[in-house]
């Protein structure tokens, strides 16, 4: 089973993630910050794994910590979770529509972390989760995971739908490149290694 249990306490936060990868889109999230819990539930269905996410963060402050630190602990889950990379698709993509909204993710299972955010998204509070922390929270994932990471906003106007589309795009192209292909001997590049 392709799974990792991490936890990560600072002064500002504390973080604990459950992820199995080949599970069947149940969760357990519980950030404090509840568009994020929304969202965290989307990654957990649209993968198709199974997710737990315990946060206790410094929210009288505000969100920034709590997003950004789930992140890094999602992301640090994930790269020990996806292991040595062996028989994985590796490249996921996915063009994900919410409403007025159409959002492009793609990403590769590289090793070499890299994140292109292209989304002008407006600097408004979902609850008590500040919209522009959403770029925050997916360079985390990217950085600690090893992963590139492409997200290009191609239409949108409402601010929940288009953060929406991002974590459901994300979760799909996840779930692709992921995906075990039988035509994999090893790691899928002419490298020999990932």
């Amino acid at each position: 089973m392709r799974s990792a249990a991490v936890e990560r306490k600072t002064l500002e936060t504390g973080v604990s993630v459950e992820w199995n990868l080949d599970g069947s889109g149940s969760c357990e999230i519980n950030t404090g910050i509840g568009f994020l819990d929304h969202m965290l539930t989307l990654l957990a269905k649209h993968s198709f794994s199974d997710l737990t996410v315990q946060a206790k963060g410094d929210l009288d402050v505000d969100s920034h910590h709590t997003v950004e630190d789930c992140g890094i602990v999602l992301g640090q889950a994930l790269k020990e979770a996806i292991g040595d990379k062996a028989g994985i698709h590796r490249y996921g993509n996915c063009f994900l529509p919410m409403d007025e909204a159409l959002v492009q993710v793609c990403l590769d299972f590289s090793g070499r972390a890299y994140l292109v955010f292209d989304a002008d998204i407006p600097k408004v509070q979902l609850g008590i989760y500040d919209a522009e922390m959403t770029e925050e929270f997916f360079r985390a994932v990217a950085m600690q995971a090893g992963l590139t990471l492409h997200i290009r906003v191609l239409s949108g106007k409402n601010t929940h739908h288009i953060i929406e589309a991002m974590f459901k795009g994300f979760a799909r192209a996840l779930a692709e490149a992921w995906s075990i292909d039988s035509r994999v001997h090893g790691v899928m590049s002419s490298k020999g290694a990932l």
